[in-house]
């Protein structure tokens, strides 16, 4: 994950992203990506259910 902290307490998610970080250019080049879980990352995974997220911050280029 790049510029993402996240925790579980109890049956709440918490996700941290600092929007001030250092930012890298998308693909395209047409944005730049502050935050991104590249692609699904698995959060909860307890044997009775799997959570999922994907998370995706990015700055549009002027």
């Amino acid at each position: 994950m790049q510029n993402i902290e996240s925790e579980v307490k109890g049956r709440t998610l918490i996700i941290t992203i600092d929007l001030d970080a250092p930012t890298e250019p998308s693909k395209s080049g047409k944005t730049d990506v502050i935050a991104s879980t590249r692609g699904n990352v698995t959060v909860v995974s307890d044997g009775k259910e799997t959570i999922k997220m994907g998370v995706n911050v990015y700055r549009v280029r002027q």
